[in-house]
């Protein structure tokens, strides 16, 4: 069974070296070996079915564990929220949102992915009058989005940028543009351990607010 760490950047919500470190964190505290590292620079714009390269990947597994550091990673659309939950449990998928140290699969209650929706839904809501337009901090493709891995593995080998653009036969000053706008040095050496929120699966359910739920309680 392969275990996944999903990681896509949005500077709406947490940065990629954060959501790394979150991460990491959680795999050393519960001994958990990562298989596979998939970080997602596709513009947030985009909507489900234009990101491909994740719905494939995933699709391609049957059982496996999904790392992700907050519900917003997958989608900031409801909809495809919503499609993404459906097909990672389809796919005997188990989910670790490890911001919330909430895990979902098959056999959880149906009200703690509806509260896991209804707390990105809220949040959404509250930034809505933000994020009019193309989302601050939105990144669209690269030519060198192609490279991430080998970007990142040369990093990790601590190469310079110099040596970097020879071996990849590409401009020194666009990659290291690429590099500073991806954050991929975080990336590659964000290992430092950080405590992550913990909230149980009764507080997350209790937090769901009804319609005209608060407006009621002020009345009252």
């Amino acid at each position: 069974m392969i275990t996944i760490a999903y990681i896509r950047p949005d500077k709406h919500f947490d940065a990629a070296g954060e959501q790394l470190q979150a991460i990491n964190a959680y795999t050393m505290s519960n001994n958990i070996k990562v298989d596979e590292e998939f970080i997602d620079q596709i513009s947030q714009n985009k909507r489900l079915d234009e990101r491909v390269h994740v719905t494939d990947s995933f699709q391609a597994q049957e059982k496996g564990t999904l790392l992700v550091y907050d519900v917003w990673v997958l989608s900031s659309n409801m909809e495809d929220i919503a499609e993404m939950f459906s097909c990672l449990l389809k796919h005997n998928f188990e989910v670790h949102f490890i911001k919330q140290s909430i895990i979902i699969s098959r056999e959880s209650e149906p009200m703690l992915i509806f509260a896991l929706i209804d707390n990105l839904r809220r949040r959404l809501k509250d930034q809505e009058k933000k994020m009019i337009g193309r989302p601050k901090g939105s990144k669209s493709s690269s030519k060198f989005d192609k490279y991430i891995s080998d970007i990142i593995l040369l990093l990790k080998e601590k190469k310079s940028v110099s040596e970097m653009a020879r071996v990849l036969n590409v401009s020194r000053s666009s990659l290291k543009d690429y590099i500073e706008s991806r954050e991929l040095k975080q990336l590659a050496f964000g290992s430092l351990i950080t405590e992550t929120e913990e909230t149980s699966e009764e507080d997350l359910i209790n937090s769901i607010i009804c319609p005209n739920e608060v407006k009621e309680a002020k009345d009252a």
